[in-house]
């Protein structure tokens, strides 16, 4: 083991915890109305505290276990043959530290997709569904990718393999497609009209998720080198670009440039350099970037006016395309086949739309899918969890 590369990946793991916790719930929280903002701190909260303990039992087993191509076995299940001391062969970090980085991946791609069907849901539903999609959905695709799996290295795609440095088809991909087939089969809100609450919540989560970026890419590396160091690099750069190119291309066509439109485009940046920030250099960030800006925005005028789907935070818009767009630039700037990224992306999409859609109709059947319309109405704050966000009187 080297001790830098150790202490690297124990800070990058703690930065892709802040991420979620409490980067993403405030990002989201920030975007809702204020009587449904504690419902959403509750969803990611939750959340995280669900996916770390299934992570232990099972999740981790499933995902980076010796099980074959489809799947990682239950080998690995609780941490069993798995000390302080125990390193992966070809890694220089210890296997626990591993599964912790892993595991922080595993809280935030279910997270992202609170995004699509806030201000609604049922939180039931939102904790079964998350719970047997990470194990169903995410952990199979992790080990496909990254695990060692008939889409890795020596794959179906040959030498090469699919190229995904930290999560555009494992992360953002997944969690896109499923937040599209829920926004579809959930329906929209009552009311679609309604600003975000706090545009400030919205901007100090959009600043918190770039900061946890860099140990989301960075600690992709799994050690302490330049590598680390470029994906850092890129990463920032494809995140500042977007965020002018997002407001830019706001300011052209609706005459205003908005906050809340500058930070999304960071998270668009953000989330299209992720597959590639271990493959390119600060150039093709720049160029990443800046298509990134105006790619997302617009797919989220195509989502959510042209298909008038609810994602409502758009995160298929922003995430799957953001995802999506980075994957398909790795085979452009010649640092993976077509054919791998292309068909990793086909197989993977296909998969977790069918995984998907059969989790939201079996849960639906054992908790509601969606609160009753006085609760709708009223907020799930104080309807569900019995707890205000402001005290309105004072």
């Amino acid at each position: 083991m080297v001790g830098a590369d150790t202490a690297w990946i124990i800070v990058a793991t703690a930065l892709v915890l802040f991420m979620s916790l409490p980067g993403l719930a405030l990002f989201y929280g920030g975007l809702v109305r204020a009587r449904n903002v504690l419902s959403v701190f509750m969803q990611v909260y939750a959340i995280a505290c669900l996916m770390s303990v299934l992570w232990l039992a099972v999740g981790y087993s499933i995902a980076f276990g010796d099980g074959g191509a489809y799947w990682g076995g239950l080998g690995k299940a609780f941490l069993s043959g798995i000390g302080a001391d125990s390193v992966i062969e070809g890694q220089t970090i210890p296997e626990i530290l591993f599964f912790a980085f892993q595991m922080t991946f595993a809280v935030i791609t279910p997270a992202l997709i609170v995004g699509a069907y806030v201000e609604r849901i049922g939180f039931g539903f939102v904790m079964l569904f998350s719970g047997l999609w990470m194990l169903l959905c995410y952990a199979p695709v992790a080990h496909w990718i990254w695990g060692g799996g008939f889409l890795s290295d020596g794959g179906i795609f040959g030498a090469t393999g699919v190229k995904d440095f930290a999560g555009g088809i494992v992360v953002h991909e997944t969690a896109g497609l499923a937040a599209l087939v829920i926004a579809v089969i959930l329906g929209p809100r009552r009311n679609r009209t309604t600003p975000p609450h706090s545009p400030g919540f919205v901007m100090i989560g959009a600043g918190m998720l770039w900061v946890g970026w860099f140990g989301f890419n960075g600690g992709s590396q799994l050690a302490a080198d330049g590598g680390a160091a470029m994906a850092l690099t890129v990463t920032h750069i494809s995140a500042a670009t977007a965020s002018l190119t997002w407001a830019l291309w706001e300011k052209i066509k609706y005459g205003k440039a908005s906050l809340v439109g500058l930070v999304t485009g960071t998270i668009a940046g953000l989330a299209s350099i992720t597959p590639a920030s271990g493959f390119v250099g600060p150039l093709e960030a720049l160029l990443i970037g800046a298509v990134a800006g105006v790619l997302c925005q617009e797919a989220v005028t195509l989502i959510r006016n042209k298909l008038n789907i609810d994602d409502t935070l758009d995160v298929f818009a922003v995430h799957g395309v953001g995802g999506v767009f980075g994957t398909v630039m790795i085979a452009v700037f010649g640092a993976g086949s077509w054919a791998a990224q292309f068909g990793g992306l086909a197989v993977v999409g296909v998969y977790t739309l069918v995984v998907s859609v059969a989790l939201v109709k079996l849960v639906a059947l054992i908790t509601p899918l969606r609160v009753d319309h006085e609760t709708e109405v009223n907020g799930l704050d104080l309807s569900v969890h019995g707890e205000r966000a402001y005290d309105i009187t004072s």
